[in-house]
């Protein structure tokens, strides 16, 4: 392995994905070195979402492979059965994943449900779980909050929670599926910011999102879909600032207009 690729934090080679017969992902290709920001754009049914899930095998492609620092996965031979779980499973330990609802559980407290992935999942001790909990929870701007309940936060609130119990499992990557999109406009801001800030902070993240305005400022990376297919990729100033194809263009004057 060479020092380029030991430096890439994701790699990505020929992802194929259908859903019956409707081709959603035709031959993704990408990288993202450490400590980078990836952001895909792309309108509804593009196949954002499918590819986020592809790299934690939440959704298992026909063909290609995803590799998150040295775990890696050919999708084509997968073996069936529990040899194809557990690797798999090994795959998607290497990342936390932030979805679009928070999903809490709501007979928990916020810390209980920070702590439930690294103590139940991964076996760490219950004592040191619940103290990174209380870090974390101060990290997202939550430390007052850990003792109480899901129903006692707003819903940006919790989905800070969401982020909080994302990092307690110490991924290498961290991936957002429009993590902003089940919340109420003025609840949005708050989310960005934390995300922002751990961008700052060198966690390799890989974010799907409308929201164009946070993406120009996070971004590394800025990879546009399109019917399953890369159009355009390039820095945020070349992607969002000077769009190459017409395709980006037409779904960026949209949605800065709606904006």
């Amino acid at each position: 392995m060479t020092e380029t690729q030991q430096n890439l934090r994701i790699r990505v080679r020929g992802l194929e994905k259908s859903f019956g017969d409707r081709h959603v992902l035709r031959g993704i290709d990408f990288d993202s070195p450490a400590g980078t920001s990836t952001v895909v754009l792309g309108a509804s049914g593009s196949g954002k979402s499918t590819l986020l899930r592809s790299l934690n095998a939440l959704e298992v492609p026909e063909r290609g492979s995803v590799a998150i620092g040295e775990v890696e996965i050919d999708f084509a031979g997968l073996p069936a059965g529990r040899a194809g779980r557990k690797k798999t499973g090994e795959l998607r330990a290497q990342s936390g994943m932030v979805f679009q609802a928070h999903n809490l559980f709501p007979h928990r407290t916020v810390v209980e449900n920070v702590v439930e992935g690294p103590v139940v999942a991964q076996r760490r001790p219950r004592e040191e779980a619940v103290a990174d909990a209380r870090a974390l929870l101060e990290q997202v701007g939550l430390g007052d909050r850990g003792d109480t309940y899901p129903f006692e936060l707003s819903g940006g609130q919790q989905q800070r929670v969401g982020i909080a119990r994302a990092l307690a499992l110490k991924p290498k990557v961290v991936l957002f599926d429009e993590p902003t999109s089940a919340l109420d406009p003025e609840l949005v801001g708050e989310v960005l910011a934390v995300i922002t800030d751990l961008a700052s902070q060198g966690w390799t993240t890989v974010i799907v999102t409308h929201e164009i305005r946070f993406a120009r400022q996070v971004a590394d990376q800025v990879l546009f879909l399109d019917d399953g297919v890369i159009v355009e990729r390039g820095t945020s100033d070349e992607v969002i600032g000077d769009p190459q194809q017409d395709r980006t263009r037409r779904f960026l004057s949209r949605i800065l207009d709606v904006g």
